[in-house]
């Protein structure tokens, strides 16, 4: 069996296809559904809360600096959705910026300024994607306007200076470096993922890049040199099933998490590698 594997489990079960997954600096994991839910879980998994429901489809998710509030993107709202963690009031953050009405927010990035970078996937098979930028007023712009091929899962490398994109039907990595006064800066190519679906991004703390295939059930790791191996495989699709987004989190930082679109539930991998702090990690330490 594949060593990696044998160090993964079911987290929590019950879920209605969940393609997005964060962890409060709390400990709790949270989630959405493909009907609009927002999920808080707890007790190891055991405990799994429907705190909020967009009536949509939810996308990408992502804590504010502090963990005050929530980022969730609606695929079928077309929006971002602003959740106050205090108390689950929801209320909307952006349904676009000037030049350009959301059509597939997909997936949300903040920086330690509170500043959050939203992917936007443009059109299934057509290479329209691009990146806004929203200051924590709500103004928002065109950060970058690609084109990107499905532009897709996020993160900010070690450091802040560049944002990674998953590309889908790249399919592969691309990044833009982030300019001193916040512009967007030089666009390069990461990595190519042939034959994959490349979903979601994380980073740990040596500045490896995980990447999430939601097909086929893969995950990658890209070196800081840029080489690239395969982390794990399900080829029997019952514990990655269509991993989307991923995000690390447990008491040391160093359990990966992972949504799961083809099914009901979150998988935790104990890896045993510490993640790269988010923002909000940073801020509420």
């Amino acid at each position: 069996m594949d060593p990696i594997l044998q160090k993964a489990s079911i987290y929590a079960d019950g879920l209605d296809h969940p393609e997005g997954v964060a962890v409060h600096p709390d400990g709790s994991v949270w989630a959405g559904g493909e009907a609009g839910q927002v999920y808080r879980i707890t007790e190891a998994g055991r405990k799994v809360e429907e705190v909020a429901n967009t009536r949509g489809f939810i996308l990408g998710i992502a804590f504010s600096p502090g963990a005050e509030w929530l980022a969730i993107c609606d695929l079928d709202k077309h929006c971002v959705w602003k959740l106050g963690l205090d108390d689950h009031k929801l209320e909307l953050f952006a349904s676009g910026a000037e030049g350009h009405q959301f059509n597939i927010p997909n997936y949300p990035v903040f920086d330690r300024a509170g500043n959050l970078y939203v992917s936007e996937s443009g059109a299934f098979r057509e290479v329209t994607g691009k990146i806004l930028k929203f200051f924590p007023d709500g103004k928002g712009s065109i950060w970058h306007p690609g084109p990107f091929n499905f532009a897709n899962g996020m993160a900010l490398g070690p450091g802040g200076g560049a944002l990674y994109i998953a590309v889908s039907f790249l399919p592969g990595v691309e990044k833009v470096a982030i300019n001193s006064d916040g512009s967007a800066g030089e666009r390069s190519l990461v990595c190519t993922l042939p034959e994959t679906v490349p979903d979601g991004l994380a980073f740990d703390a040596d500045g490896n890049l995980f990447v999430s295939c939601y097909s086929p059930n893969k995950i990658f790791r890209a070196s800081p040199e840029g080489e690239v191996s395969l982390l794990t495989y399900d080829w029997d699709g019952h514990t990655l099933a269509n991993p989307t987004n991923i995000a690390f989190g447990g008491p040391e930082l160093d359990q990966l998490f992972t949504s799961n679109l083809g099914r009901w539930h979150i998988t935790q991998i104990d890896l045993g590698i510490r993640g790269l702090p988010l923002p909000s990690h940073l801020k509420k330490a």
